[in-house]
């Protein structure tokens, strides 16, 4: 398990994002210099986990639960042969491209050490928002990425450091319940009712979602107890 490269983004205008400014920085290019990783702050404070990347649009995206965004190779490899056309590392927006991880298989809570420095937890899924069908330029491109599942994961940072391209990665730490990124991801889009399942990960678990997994099921408590 390795990482194939660190992407950074820059600030760019375009046509297909409701930033207020009109900016993104989805569009990552791979760096083959070192890259700090820090703990960024709360959402809508702070933004990228990465020295050097952008986070244009602090009301969705950035903050310590969001801090970076990592996709597997293996992934972007299947969406070449499905759509025809090459996937360079950061084409997903992702921070970090991997090899030999099941990234939307990670459970939630799960820790990998990057390098010889930096730890970071898996909190969540991604959504996918028009921002990112703009970027991609596919028709569909929402549904289509919902309907595959394979969202690759946000992770939060426990152990700052530097990495880089070709770091060594390994798992250290598999807490013992069965929420994985693919079934977070599931639960806030297509399948709603396997919200209370999520909240087996605990704190873990991106703040957001936990607190939408406990208003989920409190109104079903509320409406079993109306019906009963």
């Amino acid at each position: 398990m390795k990482l194939l490269s660190v992407n950074l983004g820059r600030a760019k205008a375009v046509p297909y994002t409701d930033q207020p400014e009109g900016l993104t920085g989805i569009d990552k290019k791979p760096t083959s210099e070192p890259v700090k990783v820090t703990a960024p702050g709360p959402k809508g404070v702070g933004a990228s986990g990465l020295a050097g990347d952008t986070v244009c649009d602090t009301r969705h995206h950035g903050g310590d639960d969001q801090a970076v965004y990592a996709v597997a190779r293996e992934d972007l490899d299947d969406w070449e042969r499905e759509l025809g056309r090459t996937l360079a590392n950061g084409a997903f927006g992702e921070n970090l491209t991997t090899q030999g991880i099941d990234v939307s298989g990670a459970l939630i809570g799960e820790r990998w050490r990057i390098g010889s420095e930096v730890v970071l937890e898996v909190s969540s899924g991604r959504i996918p928002c028009l921002t990112f069908q703009g970027h991609m330029g596919e028709k569909r491109w929402v549904k289509r990425f919902t309907q595959k599942g394979a969202s690759g994961a946000y992770l939060r940072v426990i152990e700052p450091g530097e990495i880089r391209a070709g770091d060594p990665v390994e798992v250290v730490h598999r807490p013992g319940h069965d929420v994985t990124v693919a079934l977070v991801f599931r639960a806030i889009t297509t399948e709603r009712h396997l919200q209370p399942r999520l909240l087996a990960a605990g704190e873990a678990l991106h703040s957001e979602v936990r607190e939408w997994a406990r208003t989920y099921v409190e109104k079903h408590a509320e409406h079993a107890e109306r019906g009963a």
